[in-house]
């Protein structure tokens, strides 16, 4: 029994070490937790959209994890669906912004999360849903604008309108997160309601909606900016 333990437990640690290999994504990140004079050249800092793109970056701070990243705490079979920006400030003190005009939903039990549905600029006749997620604090208090509310079904908003403020939040986990906004792209069931967020197949590459190199493979520096 004990042979089998240390098999299970050697074969999770070379996947979690290979997928490392496979991103740039965690230097970034350890240098953005361990150095804070890093923070100022780490930062993407996009206040309109780039030339040619249609969504606002929704926050600002260092885009660590990208789309389809298999860096920690994921790996190569289960990969992070859209990208992490972590913002340089206190947590509940860095905006959230929408990325593009839509309809905003916040179910009754989410208390760090909105997700909002869009007439998909880049595909004609197609929905698609933008999900912004660890709005809250460690303890669970939400940092979502009191417009709002849990329940809230179909709310219009504008591009750039405040949704609310990056947190710490991670739910019912112990393990700590660091104070980020997870933002994805997020596709369409049949009936135009939204897919399961945390599978990366549900998903779509934020990169062309944003003008910015924001998928793994293309393993960009930090900070990302727009495409020339």
């Amino acid at each position: 029994m004990f042979g089998v333990i240390s098999a299970v437990i050697c074969g999770l640690a070379s996947l979690f070490l290979y997928s490392q290999t496979q991103s740039n994504s965690p230097a970034y990140i350890q240098r953005w937790f361990t150095d804070q004079n890093s923070h100022k050249t780490l930062s993407t800092i996009q206040n309109e959209p780039c030339p040619n793109a249609p969504f606002l970056l929704p926050s600002q701070g260092l885009i660590g994890l990208l789309w389809n990243d298999p860096a920690g705490p994921y790996n190569i079979f289960r990969r992070h669906s859209g990208i992490d920006i972590f913002g340089d400030g206190d947590s509940g003190t860095v905006p959230v912004y929408a990325a593009y005009d839509g309809y905003l939903t916040r179910k009754s039990n989410w208390v760090s999360a909105v997700i909002i549905q869009h007439d998909d600029p880049l595909h004609q006749g197609r929905k698609i849903w933008t999900y912004y997620a660890h709005m809250a604090s460690k303890d669970g208090k939400s940092y979502i604008v009191e417009d709002f509310p849990m329940g809230t079904q179909g709310v219009f908003v504008q591009q750039g309108t405040l949704l609310g403020y990056q947190g710490e939040y991670n739910g019912n986990s112990l393990r700590p997160i660091g104070m980020h906004l997870h933002f994805s792209i997020v596709k369409s069931e049949a009936d135009g309601s939204f897919k399961n967020e945390t599978i990366v197949g549900n998903t779509l590459d934020p990169s062309p909606y944003f003008g910015m190199p924001l998928n793994i493979a293309q393993k960009p520096s930090r900070p990302i900016g727009c495409r020339s």
